[in-house]
């Protein structure tokens, strides 16, 4: 009786340390989009990047270090996102405008990458300390970029002049953060179009509200 061969087990294709980090990485990511980060592990990281776990342990030592990496880089990776979003002349459009402009740019962003927006929108709780400090830090930084654009703003728009540019800045920025949020949660209650018609309609107002106050003084 003729012995049937054992079919033979398929192998990852081999890579370079450095093309094997970022295929887990990416991996990963791929992964967290239909869970949460205390959920992550590393065995399903493995089986959905094709490889056996010793492969994984290789690259990663420990959990821990895969999570933090994978954190570093998304995290890298939004602010660029977000400088590019940042106006750098408010005369050609507008203040109003360029805020819009930005909104909309932001919101394109998230959409296009919700897991990495998630993890740094809605940050998770089993998120490590170093990287919620990190996260602050750049905070901090994007505020102080955002009071900087109040100031040309509201110097640019004699109706806002009596509104205080730091105050401007962080009500802005966490409306930003807020429609980001809901992009992310709720992307079906709340789809691009939606979110950007009431960041629209909310920029008119308020300069209709703050023209119409400065006229009456």
């Amino acid at each position: 009786m003729p012995v049937q061969e054992r079919p033979r087990r398929k192998y990852a294709p081999r890579l370079s340390r450095e093309a094997r980090r970022a295929q887990l990485l990416d991996t990963a990511l791929d992964v967290l989009a239909s869970c949460e980060l205390h959920e992550l592990a590393m065995e399903t990281v493995a089986a959905a990047a094709g490889i056996a776990k010793p492969v994984l342990y290789t690259v990663f030592r420990t959990r821990a270090e895969l999570v933090g990496e994978l954190l570093h880089r998304e995290h890298q990776r939004g602010i660029a996102q977000i400088s590019a979003t940042l106006p750098t002349d408010l005369t050609t459009l507008g203040p109003a405008e360029a805020y819009i402009a930005s909104i909309t740019a932001f919101l394109q962003a998230v959409l296009a990458n919700p897991t990495r927006w998630r993890l740094i929108l809605t940050v998770p709780d089993s998120a490590p300390r170093a990287y919620r400090d990190s996260l602050r830090r750049t905070r901090s930084a994007i505020l102080a970029q955002a009071e900087d654009l109040a100031r040309a703003g509201t110097a640019l728009m004699p109706q806002l002049a009596d509104v205080d540019p730091h105050l401007l800045a962080h009500t802005l920025l966490s409306f930003a953060e807020m429609l980001g949020r809901l992009a992310v949660r709720h992307p079906d209650t709340y789809p691009r179009e939606r979110l950007e018609k009431f960041a629209a309609s909310l920029m008119g107002l308020l300069g209709r509200t703050t023209a119409e106050v400065h006229s009456a003084r």
